[in-house]
């Protein structure tokens, strides 16, 4: 084996899974923002883990509002996601942008793209500073999920996003 660093080592562990953090911006519209790495913590009590950049927007409106929908995105919108996550919603309508068709969830004003496979409503417990990034725990409050939709997977590197076949 050769010494590698850790971005070589996310090449060789594709591919890694990918998801769309959907948050409540001050307006009332909803944000996206695209996360490489999140994972389920518990199945009793329901809870997940995600990490974001400490200067994510979104990351600062889950703070705020302590609400979340952590979706994992549909095949169909693949380049829209690889967008969302290279732009930030602090000035713009990423949905409008990148054309993502929105859905309503029931209950919830949060709204997720339409070609998600999963939707994981949930409330945040608390985060963590983990180096350059926050580790948000959250309970989760409910889960939808569409079999239809083909699951997208971040390949080499988190450079590309398309489902694992």
């Amino acid at each position: 084996m050769n010494k590698i660093n850790l971005p070589q080592a996310a090449k060789l562990t594709s591919p890694n899974p990918v998801s769309v953090v959907c948050t409540m911006k001050p307006d009332g519209s909803t944000n996206l923002a695209t996360v490489s790495w999140w994972t389920y913590l518990s199945f009793n009590p329901n809870m997940i883990a995600y990490a974001m950049a400490k200067t994510s927007y979104s990351g600062e409106m889950v703070r705020n509002t302590k609400k979340v929908i952590l979706t994992i995105p549909g095949a169909e919108i693949a380049d829209a996601v690889m967008g969302c996550g290279s732009t930030t919603g602090r000035n713009m309508d990423k949905a409008e942008k990148f054309g993502i068709e929105l859905a309503e969830i029931e209950g919830n004003s949060i709204k997720i793209p339409f070609h998600s496979r999963v939707a994981i409503q949930c409330s945040l417990k608390e985060y963590y500073e983990v180096g350059n990034h926050y580790l948000y725990i959250c309970n989760v409050e409910q889960v939808y999920g569409n079999d239809a939709e083909e699951a997208l997977f971040a390949w080499n590197g988190y450079s590309q996003l398309r489902p694992a076949k």
